[in-house]
């Protein structure tokens, strides 16, 4: 009647009769022994996705921390310690990503793109911010993809290789980052480098908002030639890059105007106050 419940197909057999054609499979079929490698396999590659989302989070972590340690960069009295202590950081980054390398040895990288894109995405922005401090350019991927080729450095390494040598395993590793991945990077280092903008002035420096200003209007040059036609991450950034942007101009403009009316101890409050108003008013 209406309202019932359907009955399905298998409910018009007693269960004496599905209870007698279970134990009447057998295990040892090809059918059976097929459907037990499918198992095997999709518990490896879960198994392995699982390891590259947490290597993924170590790079994030370890990336992020090297950001804020080149914050420090501006008000450090020895600059030259910093950027040496955050190669040591990078490096160590790089040592986890060697070890994303040797998980995807075999595989299809894109297979699993989705889990380490995060951590790429968060190295891409250390990398070039550091190299941004350094040469007041933009890193290339090519650039990027040249410091993530490893080799077999220790004795254990080298000695797993040699009695693994059936396995036809490489000596050496390489990551190459997507181009996605690098432009989704780049977009968040523009983030990155309004912060230094806003402390720049706060400690004093009056070129480095204008030097950042002219880089960052080449980047959202850049990103407006892409448009709608790159991926949605892609054109999703392209927002707040626009609002970084605008926050350094505002900050160069309020320095030329009124630069010489407020003193150089009270600028960094001003930017502040108008980088507050102007997140009001965008309804941030």
């Amino acid at each position: 009647g209406s309202g019932g419940f359907r009955k399905r197909k298998h409910d018009n057999f007693p269960h004496g009769q599905r209870r007698d054609e279970k134990e009447n499979v057998n295990p040892s079929s090809a059918l059976m022994t097929s459907f037990k490698s499918f198992q095997v396999e999709l518990d490896t590659r879960h198994d392995k996705y699982e390891r590259l989302v947490k290597l993924s989070r170590d790079i994030t972590i370890e990336s992020k921390r090297t950001i804020f340690l080149l914050h420090r960069f501006t008000s450090a009295p020895n600059g030259e310690e910093i950027l040496n202590e955050s190669e040591v950081k990078l490096d160590a980054v790089r040592r986890k990503i060697k070890q994303v390398a040797q998980e995807l040895i075999g595989e299809d990288m894109y297979q699993f793109h989705r889990a380490i894109s995060p951590g790429l995405q968060e190295y891409v922005e250390a990398v070039s911010f550091q190299y941004f401090i350094k040469t007041r350019s933009l890193i290339s991927v090519e650039e990027i993809n040249k410091q993530l080729i490893f080799t077999a450095e220790d004795k254990e390494e080298t000695k797993n290789m040699t009695s693994n040598s059936h396995d036809k395993q490489p000596h050496t590793w390489s990551l190459k980052v997507t181009p996605v991945d690098y432009l989704l990077g780049v977009a968040d280092l523009t983030g990155e480098l309004m912060r230094l903008c806003i402390s720049s002035v706060g400690n004093g420096d009056i070129d480095t908002p204008f030097e950042l200003s002219q880089f960052l209007r080449q980047i959202y040059d850049g990103f407006t030639f892409i448009g709608n036609t790159g991926p949605y991450e892609v054109s999703k950034k392209l927002y707040t890059l626009k609002q970084s942007l605008a926050k350094v101009e505002n900050a160069c403009y309020t320095l030329k105007v009124r630069g010489s009316e407020i003193p150089k101890h009270m600028l960094a409050d001003v930017f502040s106050t108008k980088t507050e108003l102007i997140d009001q008013e965008e309804g941030l």
